[in-house]
């Protein structure tokens, strides 16, 4: 199973920092018993090894080295391998780089590594297909809403509107190569003007596909500003405790 991280991102509404936004010191975890800063972005990557991911793809623009430093070529047993976003243009075109490396018939996760979620195994809970992690926030409409129906059926992602119809707002999701591919053939057929993964999947949608929403989340934070950051480590002194180098500390490169 693969995981895409799209940590392309230039952060500029927690600007200015020193590194990359993804390596921003999120609470702690343990190193030989001795508890040490964490990067955001480790608990992206933790949770998508707990669900079964032994690769992982981050997707990095050009100034990013420092990510590749931090991480290496593997973590808790995961392979990693590194894609380079030439310029800023958006989260669609991110995922798609990773396309290449990864065969119709693999599962893929999909998850922002500037955020903080519980359970930490909210992706098991994702059936095959397309399907969406969701979880409730209190502001959606800063986020992409997801309209299902009584059985989980996906109708629509609304992007970012004023005043979305629900709370629910995807924080994850699950897909196949094949479905990967399916979304870059419509991306490019409708001129690679979809900057949001909800705009494409609603055309997706649209054209007969079927996607899956499973309300499993139960807190969500993003982390890239500076009140996210607060929020974060409230949550964190809430639900969060120190882990182990095995639940998502970066590896030795290899």
């Amino acid at each position: 199973m693969w995981g895409i991280v799209p940590a392309a991102g230039v952060g500029s509404r927690i600007q200015p920092l020193a590194f990359s936004k993804e390596l921003l010191p999120v609470g702690s975890r343990l190193v030989d018993g001795t508890e040490r800063p964490r990067a955001v972005s480790e608990y992206l990557v933790e949770r998508m090894i707990r669900a079964g991911a032994d690769r992982l793809c981050f997707v990095i623009s050009p100034g990013k080295s420092d990510i590749v430093e931090y991480f290496g070529g593997n973590v808790a047993g995961a392979r990693i391998c590194y894609v380079v976003q030439p310029q800023p243009a958006g989260l669609c075109d991110a995922l798609f780089r990773a396309l290449p490396f990864i065969a119709p018939e693999e599962e893929i996760l999909v998850g922002l590594p500037d955020t903080v979620w519980f359970p930490v195994d909210g992706f098991r809970a994702l059936p095959a297909g397309l399907s969406f992690l969701l979880f409730p926030v209190a502001r959606p409409e800063l986020f992409d809403a997801v309209i299902a129906d009584a059985g989980g059926r996906v109708e629509e992602i609304e992007v970012k509107v004023e005043r979305p119809r629900t709370g629910w707002i995807w924080g994850g999701f699950r897909l196949t190569g094949a479905i990967l591919a399916e979304l870059h053939a419509l991306f490019e057929e409708r001129g690679r003007k979809d900057a949001y993964v909800g705009t494409l999947v609603n055309a997706w949608i649209g054209r007969g596909g079927v996607a899956r929403a499973v309300r499993a989340g139960q807190a969500y934070v993003d982390v890239g500003t500076l009140h996210g950051y607060h929020e974060a480590l409230a949550l964190l002194r809430e639900l969060g405790r120190p882990t182990t180098p095995d639940g998502g500390a970066p590896g030795v490169t290899g």
